[in-house]
């Protein structure tokens, strides 16, 4: 859980988790082996709202919301835990989320 803490004068602390949006895009031999399954089982157990689906060039492209620290969980063990791809490279664009999913689905 990803939780800032703010102190005023050693007496006063204020904590607020810090939620994000990022959309990812993965790269490498990722369509043809279930990372869009596996991808969205990972994410709902962790909690994450948003998507993932294929991109027309072979890519796969996921948006996620929730905390960042959590969200940075799920990127890397996408990355390096995936059974059957192979990620060759990941990008990543953070911004403020939007609460626009309810849940983490697979699309096509």
């Amino acid at each position: 859980m990803a939780i800032a803490t703010i102190k005023f004068f050693d007496i006063v602390s204020i904590r607020f988790v810090v939620k994000a949006r990022a959309v990812v895009v993965f790269l490498g031999r990722v369509q043809g082996v279930n990372f869009r399954a596996y991808c969205a089982e990972k994410a709902e157990a962790m909690g994450l709202d948003g998507y993932v689906q294929n991109r027309w060039d072979g890519s796969v492209e996921a948006v996620f919301e929730g905390e960042r620290s959590t969200i940075e969980t799920c990127i890397e063990w996408n990355k390096t835990s995936q059974p059957y791809a192979r990620v060759e490279s990941v990008e990543v664009s953070w911004s403020e989320p939007n609460g626009e999913f309810h849940g983490f689905r697979a699309l096509r």
